[in-house]
């Protein structure tokens, strides 16, 4: 009996300790994330800032192992997933809106798998969204750009008109009009995510309609490069793009994927995120998160060459003047720190004249993720607005 007792003793033991070993040996393997972009790599723009943050999570996490495919056409994303699984990849983002119904086509067929989607609003067991979104810093550089007009006629350079660039481009307008409310903002669409030759020639074509501050959301830095040669104030984006235009860029906005990529991975390596519990993961993540930056360049909110002016011009608020700077330096802070300010809290029209956002109300994410309307004060056509 002893000798049973013992030996049934011994067997838990081994069996303890192998269990151990098992989910130590477990959590010491790499794991393999694979990454499928839209555009080139290339040193600038939505691609890099991605594979920025795939290198920065890759010095972070000495258990990750990583791969990309560039250049993957919206649309026909499933043959490179196809690929990737092959490829062992336990980890798949799929980082274009664009991309969404193919990733969530794919979760279905490869249910082992976990997926992770950016910019979307479809979810599976085994497929999440992600988001580092720009509208809180959009709204800023637009009461910067509304400050440094004296024309009154503001450029913007869009991709596509979805629901992602509608509620940029209206953040942007609605900053416009709080700083300077006679302004205008007048887009002109690409249809594209990348291509640098309509990128420059859609910037030329609103600096000469009059505009004499333009912004851009394409996939490089040629906005910033025609706005420069004109010596036009412009916004950097996605990645700091100071040194392509040193004495015209004003500020902008910057996105860190690396925070969220680090926190994502960290939890499927410790068994938080399985391919069970992912249907209502959704990384919204903003200024308060880290996961984007107002700024020129790291760290550096303004270009300091239109600080002065900045600070001269003034626009109300709560029946008194303020410097436009100030308020900008003021709702930066506030929105890193998740205070209450959103640019969307009603009352809100949209620029038909319908009532969007009552008063008293914010946007939620569902909300700002299906966006077809755009404030006032644009101007352009803008493909799938409702008329009421």
């Amino acid at each position: 009996m002893k000798k049973s007792i013992s030996s049934l003793i011994t067997l838990a033991l081994t069996l303890t300790v192998a269990g151990t070993m098992t989910q130590a040996g477990a959590q010491g393997a790499k794991l393999k994330a694979c990454f499928i972009y839209v555009g080139p790599t290339g040193d600038i723009g939505w691609t890099y800032a991605h594979d920025q943050g795939r290198l920065a999570a890759m010095k972070a996490l000495p258990w990750l192992e990583t791969k990309y495919v560039e250049s993957v056409p919206e649309g026909q994303a499933l043959p490179a997933i196809d690929k990737l699984v092959k490829d062992d990849c336990k980890v798949i983002f799929t980082t274009s809106f664009g991309y969404m119904d193919d990733t969530l086509a794919a979760a279905k067929k490869y249910p082992e798998v976990i997926f992770a989607h950016a910019a979307g609003f479809k979810r599976a067991p085994n497929m999440a969204t992600f988001m580092a979104d720009f509208y809180q810093v959009y709204y800023l550089n637009g009461l910067v750009a509304g400050a440094l007009s004296k024309s009154g006629n503001i450029g913007f350079v869009g991709t596509y008109p979805i629901p992602e660039l509608k509620r940029h481009l209206s953040a942007f307008a609605l900053g416009v009009r709080a700083a300077n409310p006679k302004a205008n903002v007048n887009v002109k669409w690409l249809n594209s995510w990348f291509d640098p030759a309509k990128t420059r020639e859609a910037s030329e074509a609103l600096i000469a309609e009059g505009a004499d501050v333009l912004s851009s959301a394409e996939d490089s830095a040629t906005g910033v490069q025609t706005a420069g040669a004109k010596n036009i104030p412009t916004f950097t984006h996605y990645n700091p793009m100071l040194k392509f235009s040193p004495t015209d860029v004003v500020s902008g906005h910057i996105v860190h994927w690396d925070k969220i990529y680090i926190d994502f991975l960290s939890k499927v390596h410790s068994g938080a995120y399985t391919t069970k519990n992912l249907a209502n993961v959704d990384y919204w993540w903003l200024l308060s998160k880290g996961a984007v930056e107002m700024g020129a360049d790291m760290g550096m909110p303004f270009n300091a060459k239109f600080v002065p002016q900045l600070k001269a011009a003034k626009m109300m608020v709560g029946g008194k003047p303020v410097s436009v700077y100030d308020r900008v330096v003021a709702l930066n802070a506030e929105m890193v720190a998740g205070g209450k300010f959103d640019p969307f809290t009603g009352p809100i029209k949209d620029r038909s004249g319908v009532l969007r956002v009552p008063a008293g109300k914010v946007m939620s994410i569902g909300d700002l993720n299906g966006m077809i309307w755009v404030a006032p004060g644009i101007n352009g056509q803008v493909a799938d607005e409702p008329k009421k």
